[in-house]
């Protein structure tokens, strides 16, 4: 549910990541009269054997020789739309959740607004499904009347600082963070927003798909108007459909959109209130209580072409987009038939899942959604063991000395840029398992009787929450993710790496296997988010976390060869015949991986010292660590779901994830004596190495 927690989406650079529910092995331990010292445990190989297949030769597809026989025998089960290593985790943080929710639920004696009374008080407002049943739509109906009670142009300025304020969609969104290139301030950025469709392509590609998926869309905002009481409300529906097509049709590309540069346009209020023509911002900001002198506008020619469609759309198509977007985001939490419908158009017809998932998952996705680190201190302390945190803190200085050797080791790059990445590798700052400091709800009233009450006074809280930054210091503790979430990111107008503790578990990170599948597993997730301080547009950044060149000229024309190259390999991959991976909307995770996989060897290698890698089970330490590698990104999607994310996800699908980074990396050829001829064989002139 997009809600105007919009400081959060802002971290563009988050990586989502897959991960598995492997149990660690227990120990049994005799009880004995005389202590004696245990026998030491030998290592886990850290690889489900039973996941491969033998059949496909590791040189000819890696990906499908690791993970081929659970890829063949595993159901997407049916509320998900793809199923892998990172849904395997997440089911188990959702067990976790559920049974803190439960019991914060179940306690009678909770002190009103104490964290657990709110949990427990949210988690019944959700669960109590004859209550949403008999309110249908009325818990939303105050706001429909403040849209209904708009009578002129110079009205709907002030409505939208409002609904914006509950939860409602404009085709403008907003957050505050840090300024890009003065990170010690906070700023106000303004970007492009309101479709209701995925993609701008989804409104411009004129193909049998698009069509059909546009004439869904048509009918299920019909449906939604209808049930907000909008009469005629076909008629309405098709004009609100071909408002949101000129708004795409205004909008920059998700490649464009990347460009840290061309994205950064800071102008004063009055300039971009002159750039939006009638959209009259400066009382559009004034009613939603912010006071700012500057702006930073992420796409102007959008904002120009706004103010157009502003001046020249009608009152009633504005009205009628409004209602339809605020029921339509709410839809969720009202009755069955609300439910349904949003369930059949975003769920099964753009990305093909095939039932709900049941009342209580869904209770603790919201919940989550909502007191996430209050569920997430809950997490920690039953989930998170300390010994886990010291040992990640051992491998991210690891990866650190390894990016380093890395960066010294190039050859293309001259010895000033070296000096300037490596005085930003210094500076990254590490974030393993959970905040210092928690989040205050204090002020964040919930009720158990009020599930959109609750939802709308959370928007107004975190709306209020988030323009109290601005003219303060920035908050460098504060986390965007929560600790149960399973997934990692990289900030860079902090320049912070944060692994959140629910990814710190197998296959990804596992105390009892060797050190080989760690490095190749969390280890190159690490990397990975090293890697993006120094991909296409996090490298871009400095060291504090400032938009600035610090690199030579030819060393800028070295690295922009290196990642056309990239593009181009990745622009070949096709999961289906009339439908490739974007290798520009993907070459920051490319890098990413490519770099993160790259250093997190060196820092295997390092690891070892002296020491040569035992072979486990017949596998070399080598071996090991790029199964470790291609482990993680088991997973499989449903059709619809691929193609949404071949249009809008700046990451590779899972396959291409493995075999397009290992295809260039020579330790890979050697480990399993790759040749040419193999299917997985780049010449070596054609291999890309950037970091």
């Amino acid at each position: 549910m997009n809600k105007v927690t919009m400081a959060a989406a802002s971290i563009a650079l988050a990586l989502g990541l897959v991960g598995c529910g492997e149990k660690q092995q227990e120990t049994q331990v005799a009880d004995t009269q005389a202590a004696t010292a245990p026998a030491e445990k030998p290592l886990e190989l850290g690889i489900e054997l039973a996941n491969m297949d033998s059949s496909v030769r590791p040189q000819d597809d890696f990906y499908y020789h690791v993970n081929g026989t659970w890829l063949a025998t595993t159901e997407i089960p049916g509320d998900k739309s793809n199923y892998g290593s990172f849904s395997q985790l997440y089911d188990e943080s959702q067990k976790a959740m559920k049974t803190a929710l439960e019991n914060a639920a179940a306690n009678k004696s909770a002190e009103k607004g104490s964290d657990e009374y709110k949990i427990g008080a949210f988690y019944k407002s959700y669960m109590n499904k004859n209550a949403r049943n008999e309110l249908g739509v009325t818990p939303l109906q105050p706001s429909l009347d403040s849209i209904d009670s708009v009578k002129s142009k110079s009205d709907l300025i002030s409505l939208m600082a409002s609904i914006q304020q509950q939860g409602g969609t404009l085709p403008f969104g907003w957050f505050i963070n840090n300024d890009a290139k003065n990170s010690s301030e906070y700023a106000l950025y303004l970007s492009q927003s309101g479709l209701g469709l995925p993609d701008r392509d989804y409104y411009l590609k004129d193909d049998e798909k698009f069509t059909k998926i546009r004439a869904s869309y048509e009918q299920y905002i019909t449906d939604v108007l209808a049930k907000a009481g909008v009469k005629e409300a076909a008629q309405a529906a098709a004009s609100v459909l071909a408002f949101e097509k000129t708004i795409a049709d205004a909008q920059w590309s998700r490649v464009q959109s990347r460009d840290a540069t061309k994205s950064y346009n800071k102008m004063t209020l009055a300039e971009a209130d002159k750039l939006a023509g009638e959209l009259d911002l400066s009382t559009f900001f004034k009613e939603a209580g912010v006071n700012t002198a500057d702006i930073i506008v992420r796409q102007p020619s959008f904002l120009e072409a706004l103010g157009g469609i502003y001046q020249n759309t009608d009152l009633a198509t504005w009205k009628n987009y409004l209602k339809f977007h605020f029921v339509s985001g709410y839809a969720q939490l009202l009755n069955d038939d609300l439910v349904d419908l949003k369930f059949n158009f975003y769920s099964t017809t753009l990305r093909g899942v095939e039932e709900q998932a049941p009342l209580w998952k869904k209770a603790v996705d919201a919940s989550n959604s909502v007191l996430g680190e209050i569920l997430g201190k809950v997490y920690v302390k039953d989930n998170f063991p300390p010994e886990a945190k010291a040992r990640m803190e051992e491998l991210v200085d690891n990866v650190i000395k390894g990016y380093s050797v890395a960066i010294e080791g190039l050859d293309w790059m001259g010895p000033e840029t070296k000096i300037a990445a490596q005085e930003k590798l210094d500076k990254f700052i590490p974030k393993i398992g959970y905040p210092d400091k928690w989040k205050d709800y204090s002020e964040l009233e919930i009720n158990s009787d009020e599930l959109v009450g609750n939802y709308i006074r959370y928007s107004q809280w975190a709306y209020k929450d988030m323009i109290a930054k601005l003219g303060k210091p920035v908050d460098r503790s504060e986390w965007y993710m929560t600790p149960q979430t399973v997934n990692a990111y990289y900030n860079p107008v902090n320049n912070e790496i944060v692994f959140p503790a629910a990814i710190l578990q197998p296959p990804f990170f596992n105390l009892e296997a060797d050190d080989a599948v760690n490095y190749g597993a969390i280890g190159a997730v690490i990397g990975h988010e090293l890697g993006h301080g120094f991909d296409d547009q996090g490298a871009k950044y400095d060291g504090d976390g400032n938009l600035r060149n610090w690199w030579s000229e030819s060393d800028l024309k070295q690295f922009e060869q290196r990642s056309a190259a990239l593009v181009a390999q990745y622009n070949q991959y096709k999961p289906f015949e009339d439908a490739s991976v974007n290798g520009e909307l993907t070459l920051g995770e490319n890098i990413g991986d490519l770099g993160g996989l790259t250093v997190a060897y060196k820092a295997y290698q390092l690891s070892l010292g002296d020491s040569k890698a035992p072979i486990i089970e017949g596998y070399t330490g080598d071996q090991r660590f790029f199964m470790g590698w291609s482990q993680i990104w088991r997973r499989k999607y449903r059709d619809e779901a691929l193609r949404n994310r071949l249009m809008t996800d700046s990451h590779s699908p899972s396959h291409y994830r493995v075999i397009g980074i290992l295809s260039n990396m020579p330790e890979f050829y050697q480990a399993f004596d790759v040749k040419e001829g193999d299917k997985m064989y780049i010449k070596p002139e054609d291999r890309v190495k950037i970091w």
